[in-house]
């Protein structure tokens, strides 16, 4: 059934265009759930400002964890605009096997600001941006954690980032989808694909600069129209969620 639906949409991955699809996309885009009012829907979202974020953090869950370090790499048409690293202190021990991964230590930040303190930072940084995420899900889940749990920190209108509403572009769908003889489609070895350096692996700036890198190498294999690429990106996370979870029930 997967391999039938895909059949369907199938030019759009490859970049084919054929008479007429120009009206079709139009139509099909005028309701996506995700979109950001702040862009038209049919815009190429290569002409978007795109802000790519990656987290470290205390743990694995948004809830319970907190984000000890916060990694942004803006890109706007091909180039990086701006690069920022900001560590947070967490108001809570870091736990051993979190170092272990990203090599931040309780004294690193010890100093540092709480999230609620560095929050206007955040969003000035993020502002005007587009969200973006290798493995989305996780980093927006906890920006939206962060989000509701220091509301009074916040004024004026929210960037993209911190809206519920607005789905986050996530480079690892389409490494998934277009990358299939890959064995992994880690960042890193993803990167490594295409000849991209991570010279700061597990360090937020780093792995964001990464990030950005791997979505541009990845753009002629996806939708140029910003509406038409969340509507396929949330199509084949479903597809791929699906199949996760019927490989861990077997």
């Amino acid at each position: 059934m997967r391999g039938n639906q895909d059949s369907v949409c199938g030019c759009f991955p490859t970049g084919r265009h054929y008479p007429g699809i120009a009206d079709l996309i139009a139509r099909a885009i005028e309701n996506i759930e995700g979109l950001c009012d702040q862009w038209d829907a049919s815009t190429s979202w290569s002409e978007i400002p795109l802000a790519v974020i990656d987290f470290e953090t205390t743990g694995t869950n948004a809830e319970t964890d907190r984000i000890i370090e916060v990694g942004v790499v803006c890109f706007h048409r091909g180039e990086i605009t701006r690069r920022e690293a900001l560590l947070i202190n967490p108001g809570m021990p870091i736990p051993a096997e979190a170092t272990a991964v990203h090599q931040i230590t309780d004294q690193e930040v010890e100093g540092a600001p709480s999230f609620a303190e560095a929050l206007p930072a955040i969003c000035a940084m993020l502002a005007g941006h587009l969200p973006v995420a290798y493995n989305a899900s996780f980093d927006r889940g906890f920006l939206l954690a962060e989000t509701e749990r220091n509301r009074a920190a916040l004024s004026g209108e929210l960037p993209p980032a911190l809206r519920p509403d607005v789905a986050w572009l996530d480079p690892l769908i389409w490494a998934r989808e277009i990358l299939k003889d890959q064995k992994s489609r880690r960042l890193g070895d993803v990167a490594a694909h295409f000849g991209i350096p991570l010279e700061q692996a597990h360090r937020a700036a780093g792995d964001a600069e990464a990030t950005g890198w791997v979505l541009l190498a990845l753009a002629d294999h996806m939708p140029r129209v910003y509406g038409e690429l969340i509507r396929l990106q949330t199509r084949y996370g479903a597809f791929q969620d699906a199949d996760r979870m019927s490989w861990q029930r077997r």
